[in-house]
């Protein structure tokens, strides 16, 4: 199998150091990255980073790596880490390529193809060409759903989240604020994007929720977390959480209250430096409400990182690898710690 990874930004990296790692399980045989923008001095050293890896860097332009035109026909698969619009671009282009068995884009491309999350819906992508990854946000809303719940929906009865978000990236600045903003309503019903991607996402095996968000963006650059209230018809007691926590292998808890320690953590002892749980619940901080049957909290929201591994599942089920729950299920074991 021959990948290419469009894109070597904060998920393409992650992404590649998981391909090179994990390449016999996941039977790959050749990782190719094209580098979008353009190879100077002050960015080369990455790039030699990457090649030392294994992985061949293409351009479109710039002779001293392979062109993407040579070696584009070979490709069996196509993971587009492109944002703004640039994934539903080059879906155009991938139509077009004739020997490709599937092709993923991230978050912000939402019409590239069928919604997916790992766990949610393994069975609608089954052979599909065109997936869409969810974002980092619509992870972390539908595990705590799925999580306190513990994915018998018929007791969930609806959820309201407010998204507290960091406004940019860690390695970059265009995007920083200097106070709160909050983010405009899209639907006077469901609220912000957040709530109603998750609908579309579960709306995908023919399951409607009853949920609203709101976002506000921070002057910070570590961690996503969100304020969550959920009503059940019969709402889990602290014990049953603490067991649904633990038998949810994508979900991790925290008795910590600063992302910046969790984030730096992440840092230290997790592989890449990244986060991959879907969401971190701050277990020991929940608010229980018997009257309404209803459960509030917190939980941070590891950006970047938790939408990787559904990543990897989508390239698994989508060109119908045998083994994909195992594979999964081992690189879930070997890079989500479960206690931050």
């Amino acid at each position: 199998m021959k990948v290419l990874v469009n894109g070597i930004g904060n998920i393409g990296q992650t992404i590649l150091g998981i391909l090179c790692d994990y390449k016999l399980i996941l039977k790959i045989t050749e990782i190719y990255a094209l580098k979008n923008t353009t190879i100077s001095a002050w960015n080369k050293t990455e790039i030699d980073i990457i090649e030392q890896k294994g992985v061949i860097i293409c351009s479109k332009s710039n002779s001293d790596f392979k062109g993407i035109d040579s070696i584009i026909d070979q490709i069996d698969y196509i993971f587009d880490c492109n944002a703004n619009s640039f994934g539903m671009k080059n879906k155009q282009w991938y139509t077009s390529l004739k020997n490709l068995k599937g092709c993923s884009a991230q978050g912000s491309e939402k019409e590239f193809g069928i919604s997916f999350m790992t766990g949610i819906n393994n069975k609608v992508i089954k052979n599909e060409k065109f997936v869409h990854i969810v974002s980092c946000n619509t992870h972390a809303i539908s595990s705590l759903i799925t999580t306190l719940s513990n994915n018998n929906l018929s007791n969930f009865i609806e959820g309201d989240f407010v998204i507290v978000r960091r406004s940019e990236d860690l390695g970059n600045s265009q995007r920083l604020v200097g106070a709160n903003v909050l983010s405009r309503h899209l639907d006077n019903t469901i609220g912000t994007h957040h709530a109603i991607d998750v609908k579309d996402l579960f709306q995908t095996k023919n399951t409607v929720l009853s949920i609203q968000s709101s976002d506000i963006t921070t002057p910070s650059q570590l961690m996503h977390s969100v304020r969550f209230n959920l009503t059940f018809k019969n709402a889990p007691k602290q014990a049953e959480i603490e067991k649904f926590i633990e038998n949810n292998s994508s979900v991790s808890i925290t008795n910590k209250f600063d992302s910046n320690i969790i984030f730096e953590l992440g840092r230290r002892y997790s592989r890449y430096g990244r986060l991959f749980s879907h969401t971190i619940i701050n277990s020991n901080n929940l608010l229980f409400d018997a009257k309404n049957n209803s459960i509030k909290g917190w939980a941070f929201i590891p950006q970047e990182g938790n939408t990787i591994l559904s990543t990897i599942h989508a390239f698994l089920l989508q060109t119908n690898i045998n083994d994909d729950e195992y594979i999964i299920n081992k690189l879930k074991l070997e890079l989500i710690k479960k206690n931050w």
